[in-house]
């Protein structure tokens, strides 16, 4: 049994993961944790420090056992952690589904809510939140309802697991092993070096490409072999479906349809139209109309320009490359090749100029003088993998947080990037502050060739954006632990530091901070940044179409029509019908991948994107207009926004940092979309 997991240790145990324990160690804590649930209700008082806070400690103490064995699952997986970790899941939910479906227990609360208790302003909220999940969660149901909703939710958890291995599965099974670099003309040379290095790795000469996103983008951004971009885009765009070289072995079909009915069936039992209007009990939107009424606007707005996008990259792919068939797999190709006939700048030349120690510095340095923050490396510290870095964060000379970064894409890693939690800010029961503690993962092209990690400014864009959500979680203030960072804070306003923070890419000031090149440490030239600068919104229009297509997509896949849910492929054609810039292959499948809503917790709720999009890029006007580094800015968006996690209403936040709602236009106006 991991014992050193019930422990809490200030850093995660991840030598203490052994699959073979795990779950004994889970089953220890839910039997320790149900009898100190039991101990606290046969007690008759009811006040915030003899029911609230105890109950805190026991989500605290599941939540950090728990935190390593699902991070390495995500970034280590292999078959004896996956065993035991989908072996707990439907454990940890029934026990989830038990504390929220507890009658006593939320007539506990309730009685704490209406006592006279002197609890200041994030106390009320975290017990406005409590009653409102509460609810969410069924208590109110009868038994037999009680019963099915919780088959629902072990289900639902038991299904996006298997949905998320099935395509880190199919992605991980198809590789190509290419003999001669012929075949990969046009691919810039760090690649073709990372390339030969993973053949290598494996006894195989050659040069390996995968589907893993760095190797897959380097090729269809790059390679003039038509056939090995259309060979590749079908193995990528196919996993976990029906089609493509891996047909039905790791199909993901039926299990979104199951998932879908399973939502539905549960928001309907607790009265909700459907999963949308149940998903959004806890957003800032109201209702799914409002919603799609947003993203039809902005795909109304932006589609004139995607139009004339295309019929630029189409003449474009006809005239200089000789393809008057434009197809899928030809998209990321004919739009570097236009990009850099443009602004005369590849994106892979970029790459040079940010290493990644040079970017991770610039970024410490920039989010030191908006935030009067330090970062400073810890050495010494035991990780999971050799490229695992721990850093602390300081504030005044004292150690605030810290986080554990994993920037490198590899096998049996789950691919994307993201922000999760080992632990969160709270005062403990014997008065001492528990600080933060963040894992910020990425997927970026590890150092090959001799040369260090360089990145793609993309993927600085990348950084940047996991970072923001890493110092919503590191730099609060708040001392509970349900709306302490990120915690709380509703889905639609959580991207809002992430996508802010993002702003600092495009600023010639920042820039300097977070480029050199990596030889000779010499600036960014001048005349490469000002094409950079103009490459910004660059076919912008495909862009905001395409998130509104993911978003839009999302949205009506959990919407109930009056004959129920409808099949997958005919709500994408009808959404396409609103957003399509070019046909798809009959074959695609990417609705089968689509973590963010099948395994990620964007269920309903992908458009937050662009909702989180419209108050970061008013929030960052004020720093236009007052100065990109200016200290009263900074000071003001970590007192109201980074500062508060979910303690407050976020409109209310916004206004206390922008003296005024959110206007909508700032997000067309910074994407080079607001008509003339």
């Amino acid at each position: 049994m991991s014992q050193e997991l019930l422990t809490r240790p200030e850093f995660p145990a991840f030598h203490a993961v052994q699959p073979e324990a795990i779950e004994a160690t889970i089953d220890q804590l839910l039997a320790e944790n149900r009898t100190e649930v039991n101990t606290l209700l046969a007690q008759a008082e009811r006040t915030w420090s003899s029911l609230l806070l105890p109950l805190e400690e026991l989500d605290d103490r599941l939540s950090q056992a728990w935190s390593p064995i699902s991070h390495l699952n995500a970034v280590r997986n292999n078959e004896a952690l996956r065993k035991a970790y989908n072996a707990c899941l439907p454990k940890i939910s029934d026990y989830a589904a038990e504390l929220s479906q507890n009658q006593s227990l939320f007539e506990a609360v309730q009685a704490v809510d209406a006592s006279d208790e002197a609890l200041d302003p994030a106390q009320r909220m975290v017990l406005k939140q409590s009653l409102r999940d509460f609810r969410l969660a069924g208590v109110a149901l009868p038994k037999d309802q009680k019963d099915r909703f919780r088959d629902l939710q072990r289900m639902l958890t038991e299904l996006t697991s298997r949905f998320s291995d099935n395509v880190l599965d199919a992605t991980n099974a198809w590789s190509r092993v290419l003999a001669d670099a012929t075949e990969l003309k046009g691919v810039p040379a760090s690649s073709l070096d990372r390339f030969r290095a993973e053949a290598e790795s494996r006894g195989e000469t050659g040069y390996r490409i995968s589907l893993d996103f760095p190797s897959y983008f380097a090729v269809m951004a790059h390679a003039e072999n038509r056939e090995l971009r259309q060979e590749l885009y079908h193995a990528y765009s196919t996993r976990a479906s029906d089609q493509g070289p891996h047909a039905g072995k790791w199909d993901n079909s039926g299990i979104m349809d199951e998932i879908r009915q399973h939502r539905q069936e549960l928001a309907r039992l607790l009265g909700f139209e459907d999963y949308v209007a149940y998903s959004l009990a806890t957003k800032m939107a109201e209702t799914g109309e409002e919603v799609e009424t947003f993203l039809l606007e902005l795909a109304e707005r932006s589609r004139p320009f995607a139009e004339q996008e295309m019929v630029e990259l189409r003449a474009f792919a006809a005239s200089e490359l000789g393809l008057e068939d434009l197809q899928a797999w030809d998209m990321s190709f004919a739009s570097e090749r236009l990009r850099e006939a443009r602004y005369e700048l590849r994106e892979e030349e970029l790459r040079p100029w940010f290493p990644l120690e040079k970017v991770l510095h610039g970024l410490f340095e920039i989010v030191g003088r908006l935030f009067g923050i330090e970062v400073v490396q810890l050495d010494g510290f035991a990780t999971y993998h050799a490229d695992v870095r721990l850093f602390e964060v300081r504030r005044e000379g004292e150690a605030i947080s810290w986080f554990y970064l994993d920037p490198f894409a590899r096998e049996h890693k789950r691919g994307g990037a993201w922000m999760d939690d080992y632990r969160s800010r709270r005062r403990r029961a014997d008065g001492t502050m528990q600080r933060p503690v963040a894992y910020l993962v990425c997927n970026f092209m590890p150092p090959s060739g001799g040369r260090p990690a360089l990145l793609t400014h993309d993927e600085v864009i990348t950084l940047f954006h996991e970072f923001g959500h890493g110092l919503h979680h590191m730099l609060t203030e708040i001392e509970y632990l349900d709306v302490s960072g990120i915690n709380g804070v509703p889905w639609d306003a959580v991207e809002l530091p992430s996508q802010f923070l993002e702003n600092w890419c495009w600023e010639p000031e920042a820039l300097s901070t977070i480029s050199a090149h990596y030889e000779t440490g010499e600036p960014l030239p001048a005349e490469m940044l000002e094409r950079m600068l103009a490459m910004r919104n660059f076919q912008s229009g495909i862009q905001m179409l395409r998130q509104v297509e993911f978003s839009l997509l999302d949205l009506r896949l959990h919407a109930a029509g009056t004959s129920g849910l409808r099949p997958v492929r005919e709500v994408l054609a009808e959404v396409r019908e609103i957003t399509g810039y070019l046909e798809l292959p009959a074959s695609n499948r990417y609705t089968h991948s689509f973590t963010h809503v099948f395994s990620g917790g964007y269920a309903a709720g992908y458009y937050s994107y662009k909702w989180a999009e419209v108050l970061s890029a008013d929030a960052f006007s004020r720093f236009r207009e007052e100065g990109v580094f200016d200290a009263a800015c900074g000071a003001d968006f970590y007192r109201h926004i980074l500062a508060r996690g979910g303690s407050e209403d976020p409109r209310e936040l916004f206004r206390l940092f922008r003296g005024r709602d959110p206007k909508p236009d700032a997000l067309l106006e910074s994407c080079g979309l607001k008509a003339a």
